[in-house]
């Protein structure tokens, strides 16, 4: 006998929830979703030099090639719930004008700030000491900043470029470090040397400086004052700077990366009744998902504190 479902689960704000994408957010392309069979499930970390070290692959005319075998360690984890409900009074439901769903409303707002949620989950990750080996992170101060008229920061990004053991090829910063990269006068001066140090350059010129794939800018802004409180505005990727190997390929079980995101079954929506809100009762638009961010290899990626003052 199949077990009744306590969540109705809604095909149409389901699919509303799933097409839900703001372009300013990038913990997606930082810690890429991988799906999971269940809520939990087991990874795998992998020795530093696995990928790096050839084998010998000469096979002769009657022997067999050589046997290898991949040293890992496999742990254990779980995905956690996140979700959150918006109550809509049914008079708001009957009186809505021609062209309008406030049910389809309160699943974008709702996935809306899911999403922010999990931006921030996942900057706290990245921007964090434990989330590096010893070796890959450093502190910088004084004259070192990005911020200072004397720094010099393409040889501090492309030194930190070369000790991870997996060479980064993702640099993420937030628009504190960016507003002050973008117009470094030594990095205008090797993107554009007859110049005259004036101007700004783009990330993309500078991936290209660094030889990285992407150079990611985190753009989201959030409110830290707490709830009744007056705004507090402020950036949310804010004052460092990560150099991370991302496989958009790698599992929980193969290939090397830094950081993934486990994730079971699909973001879901649905509506349950409230018939105990206001006077003719009400329906609850529920949005969720279930997701766990992991940091699968600590010494593929560098952490690059107080980038600038």
């Amino acid at each position: 006998m199949a077990t009744p479902r306590p969540f109705p689960v809604d095909p149409k704000l389901t699919g509303i929830a799933l097409a839900y994408r703001n372009s300013d957010y990038i913990a997606d392309i930082i810690m890429p979703r991988v799906k999971v069979p269940s809520s939990t499930f087991r990874y795998r970390t992998y020795e530093k030099g696995q990928y790096l070290t050839p084998p010998n692959t000469l096979v002769g005319r009657k022997s067999e090639p050589n046997q290898v075998e991949l040293g890992y360690s496999e742990l254990s984890s779980y995905v956690f719930d996140y979700g959150l409900d918006d109550v809509i009074p049914y008079d708001d439901i009957i009186n809505a004008p021609e062209g309008y769903d406030p049910m389809a409303e309160a699943t974008e707002y709702l996935a809306e700030l899911l999403a922010v949620d999990r931006e921030k989950r996942v900057r706290d990750i990245v921007f964090n000491d434990a989330s590096y080996a010893t070796g890959c992170k450093a502190t910088l101060t004084g004259t070192a900043q990005f911020s200072h008229a004397d720094s010099d920061p393409l040889d501090t990004l492309l030194t930190a470029l070369e000790v991870p053991f997996a060479r980064p090829n993702t640099v993420v910063m937030g628009r504190d470090v960016w507003v002050k990269l973008c117009r470094n006068t030594s990095l205008l001066q090797t993107v554009y040397p007859n110049a005259n140090g004036n101007g700004v350059i783009t990330p993309e010129q500078l991936a290209q400086i660094l030889d990285v794939e992407r150079v990611l800018v985190g753009r989201t802004r959030i409110n830290t004052a707490k709830r009744g409180a007056n705004a507090n505005i402020s950036n949310l990727w804010d004052k460092h700077v990560a150099l991370l190997y991302i496989d958009p390929a790698a599992t929980v079980s193969s290939r090397l990366t830094w950081g993934i995101t486990a994730e079971f079954g699909n973001r879901v929506s649905g509506v349950l009744p409230e018939p105990d809100k206001g006077l003719r009762g009400a329906s609850k638009v529920r949005v969720g998902e279930s997701v766990r961010e992991l940091v699968l290899a600590n010494e593929a990626g560098y952490f690059i504190k107080n980038a600038v003052a």
